[in-house]
C-alpha cells in the first residue's frame, strides 16, 4: 500500500489493549475521523458473532499453529472502496495491517460449510460514523464476580454517550431487530463486499480438516 493511501497508522502505532477489539477498533475510527475524515465514509465495523456466541476465526495471534481460536465475538474494521480492494483491519491478526478482504476470508474466515451450524459466523456491518456516535461501554462485561478484571483495561476512560452507559450487547446481537447496521451470513457479506462467497472447495475443506482437528466434538 503507498504511503499515500494508508488511512490508519502501522499497527504499531495504534492503540490496542487485549482482548478489547471493539474498543480498539473504536480508537482507530476515532483516529480516522480526527486525521483522514474523508475516509470515514468508506469505513463499517464488523461484529462477529452469532446466537450460541462461539464463532472460529482462523489466523489469530491467540492460536496455535493452523487451528482456530473460538470467540464469543471479534470487531474488526472493513474499508469498502471496491470489491475488488476492499480492506481489513484487525488488531488481532497476524495477516497483515491492513489486509485485503478476500486474503482474511480466504485465510480467517474460511467457510461456514463443513462446520456445524452453531459455529456459523454472522456479521453487524455498522457505518464507522454511526459507530463512534452511538457506541458506549463501561467495561463491566470485563469483570469477575468479585469485582477483579478478567483481562487489564484500557488506560483510558470507556467510551459512553449522553443517553447510555453500555449498549455492546446491541452491536454483539445478531438479531436485526436489535442495534445499528445490518446482520448478514457469512456468505452474504462476502457476496456484497468481496463479490464471491466463503464456499469455495479449497477454503471448505481447509477450514473443516483445521476445525474438526482443533475440536473434541
Amino acid at each position: 500500500m503507498n504511503t499515500e493511501d494508508r488511512i490508519a497508522p502501522s499497527r504499531e502505532n495504534c492503540a490496542y489493549t487485549s482482548c478489547y477489539c471493539e474498543e480498539n477498533v473504536w480508537k482507530l475510527c476515532e483516529f480516522i475521523r480526527a486525521e483522514r475524515a474523508a475516509a470515514l465514509e468508506q469505513l463499517f465495523v464488523v461484529f462477529i458473532s452469532n446466537q450460541n456466541r462461539t464463532v472460529p476465526l482462523w489466523k489469530q495471534k491467540s492460536g496455535r499453529r493452523d487451528q482456530p481460536v473460538i470467540w464469543d465475538y471479534h470487531v474488526i474494521l472493513l474499508q469498502a472502496r471496491h470489491p475488488s480492494d476492499a480492506l481489513i483491519y484487525d488488531l488481532d491478526s497476524e495477516l497483515s495491517f491492513p489486509c485485503t478482504l478476500k486474503l482474511y476470508a480466504d485465510q480467517a474466515f474460511r467457510s461456514d460449510c463443513n462446520i456445524r451450524p452453531e459455529y456459523h459466523r454472522k456479521l453487524r456491518v455498522v457505518p464507522a460514523n454511526s459507530f463512534l456516535l452511538n457506541f458506549a461501554t463501561d467495561r463491566s462485561h470485563m469483570r469477575n464476580s468479585d469485582g477483579s478484571w478478567k483481562m487489564p483495561p484500557p488506560p483510558y476512560p470507556p467510551m459512553n454517550t449522553a443517553e447510555c452507559q453500555m449498549n455492546l450487547d446491541d452491536f454483539i446481537s445478531m438479531d436485526p431487530a436489535v442495534g445499528w447496521g445490518v446482520v448478514f451470513s457469512l456468505d452474504h457479506f462476502l457476496q456484497t463486499y468481496a463479490g464471491n462467497s466463503s464456499s469455495s472447495p479449497s477454503s471448505a475443506a481447509a477450514a473443516a480438516a483445521s476445525f474438526s482437528a482443533a475440536a473434541p466434538w
